[in-house]
């Protein structure tokens, strides 16, 4: 679909498969890549499946900018492996993978882009890095917020966004897609 001239930019939503995992925290970055397939040309653009990396893809254009976005099949901290799988079957430099992906040291609600950083402890990160070999890929936060009292990390991140948050969701994620397109359609080689 893509002229070999240009890369793309490879565009990762984090979360965990099934519908037991659907709704919660640990989701955000998927419930952020399905908000950005909505701003796609043509709009809006489906995932289908990449059987090389058994993922979900779609290969489309935020802007003048060619991008895939892909959601993975896997879990969270196995997220390394296919983003790796993606890359290399694209041609696409770590510092054209961006990944979107649920922040504990964010506010509820924040969304932040970094060129740069560490995995945050976040094991699906730290799977990314290891594999890509490669510390500069692109880390789109979306802020969750630390769990309340002395609740476990692992049972907060796994559970779903509350009434009020999930009433707030679409406006995150409308607004996470809005600072990904502005990325990727600015971004100098």
């Amino acid at each position: 679909m893509f002229d070999v001239s240009q890369e793309p930019f490879l565009i990762v939503g984090l979360g965990n498969p099934g519908p037991n995992y659907e709704r919660t925290r640990h989701n955000a970055g998927v419930m952020a890549l399905h908000e950005l397939l909505s701003h796609a040309r043509p709009m809006p653009a489906s995932l289908s499946a990449h059987k090389k990396s058994n993922t979900l893809i779609a290969e489309t254009r935020l802007g003048d900018a060619k991008v895939v976005m892909a959601q993975l099949r896997c879990y969270m901290n196995l997220s390394g492996a296919p983003v790796r799988q993606l890359a290399d079957f694209f041609k696409i430099p770590p510092t054209k993978v961006i990944v979107l992906f649920d922040d504990l040291e964010l506010d509820f609600g924040k969304i932040k882009i970094a060129t740069t950083g560490g995995d945050h402890g976040h094991n699906g990160l730290r799977s990314i890095t290891k594999s890509l070999g490669a510390k500069d890929y692109v880390r789109a936060s979306i802020g969750i917020g630390r769990p309340p009292g002395r609740m476990d990390v692992s049972s907060f991140v796994l559970k779903p966004f509350s009434k009020s948050e999930a009433q707030e969701l679409p406006i995150i994620c409308a607004d996470m897609a809005d600072e990904v397109e502005r990325f990727v359609t600015t971004f100098e080689r």
